[in-house]
């Protein structure tokens, strides 16, 4: 039922977005014109790739299914700037009823101004999708340099890759992913650390692309290790756990490990536990109790929430990921607000927090504002 809810809801605000964006695209066009005959086959058209792909990959995985997501993901994008676009549109046109702005000569010629805004909106979208399309293939490496104040048996110095996100499917798929592998593997990292949503919700576009064998070129001489995100339990979190335990990766299920005799390592089940399987996770406090904290302790946990509580029990670093930092501009904004990291580095007491973009995408293969990353930790232990 609370699924049913859910899905009504996003699927009535949905219709509304796209349904303001379409009433004002005819309105734009001129009467009798074939593009306007056209446009409402094209936009709803369009406007209805997603849900069928979706639906499609549940009943029949295929490369309609394929084509169906990918065209629907690129349009979720588009939707947000024609919305932002119109909304904008819409502005100018209240003010101008109460105060002239725009020229005489625009509005001598208003019907031919209103098929010049729309062909200007629709070609800077589309060049603005592109981009943030290009800009998602190629991931930079960010470094950060992190002093612990701690003993830890001997070892100084950590060279810790970090990612976040990598929402492996239908989008992020095999041929991305291993070029982020390769990424990651040049870094020479002495271990790894995944900060959840591995996995991109449903398994079987990971099972038909084989993407586990990949995923097994992930090495490090200290061991990868990673923990579960909203969507490995969206789309369930047992499948998951096991196809990704399978294939070389080290899961942290509010579980404890300690590496090399030098420092500890906890990772948390995600927030979402409770709303998806209907149990809770352990208390922070708890994962605390099962860690020396004379030694290092690095936390992973996937969604940034309670930052202040993790540096109160005296955890040393907390890596996290699930923003995207919005993903596309300006939701950055809304990320920004809700989280007391959103992106990047952050000292809370004496605790060191980091939050990544994220390496992949979820929905729009599309970044805008920001850029997908790995994050190579250089962690110095001294006190």
């Amino acid at each position: 039922m609370a699924f049913l809810i859910f899905f009504s809801i996003v699927l009535l605000i949905y219709t509304s977005v796209n349904y303001y964006i379409f009433v004002r695209g005819m309105q734009a066009l001129p009467a009798g014109s074939l593009i306007k005959t056209l446009f409402p086959w094209v936009f709803w058209g369009l406007a209805a790739t997603y849900i069928i792909g979706r639906t499609l990959e549940k009943i029949y995985l295929s490369q309609a299914s394929d084509f169906f997501v990918w065209t629907g993901s690129f349009w979720l994008a588009a939707m947000l700037y024609f919305f932002l676009a119109v909304v904008l549109l819409d502005l100018v046109r209240l003010i101008q009823h109460f105060i002239p702005l725009l020229p005489s000569f625009v509005m001598d010629h208003y019907e031919k101004a209103k098929l010049w805004v729309f062909s200007g909106t629709v070609l800077s979208v589309i060049v603005l999708i592109v981009a943030g399309h290009i800009n998602t293939l190629y991931p930079r490496v960010n470094k950060i340099d992190i002093h612990i104040a701690k003993q830890a048996s001997g070892m100084q110095q950590l060279n810790a890759v970090m990612l976040s996100d990598i929402h492996l499917g239908t989008i992020i798929g095999n041929g991305h992913f291993s070029r982020i592998v390769d990424q990651v593997q040049s870094l020479q990292p002495d271990i790894i650390l995944l900060a959840g949503d591995i996995l991109d919700e449903d398994l079987e576009p990971v099972l038909r692309q084989n993407i586990g064998e990949t995923l097994r070129r992930l090495h490090a001489p200290l061991g990868v290790y990673g923990v579960m995100g909203n969507h490995e339990y969206i789309g369930g979190a047992e499948p998951a756990y096991e196809y990704l335990k399978s294939h070389g990766l080290t899961m942290l299920r509010d579980s404890v490990v300690k590496i090399n005799n030098g420092f500890y390592i906890a990772g948390r089940e995600d927030r979402d536990k409770s709303r998806f399987a209907g149990r809770t996770r352990k208390p922070l406090e708890q994962l605390a109790q099962q860690t020396d904290t004379s030694f290092p302790v690095i936390l992973i946990d996937h969604q940034p929430y309670y930052l202040e509580e993790a540096a109160e029990l005296g955890f040393d670093l907390q890596l996290s990921g699930h923003t995207h930092h919005g993903q596309l501009w300006p939701l950055n904004l809304v990320t920004s607000a809700i989280f007391t990291l959103s992106r990047g580095y952050k000292k809370i007491g004496s605790m060191h927090a980091v939050v990544s973009n994220g390496v992949g995408t979820w929905g729009p293969p599309v970044r805008i504002g920001n850029r997908p990353e790995i994050i190579q930790l250089n962690i110095t232990f001294e006190p």
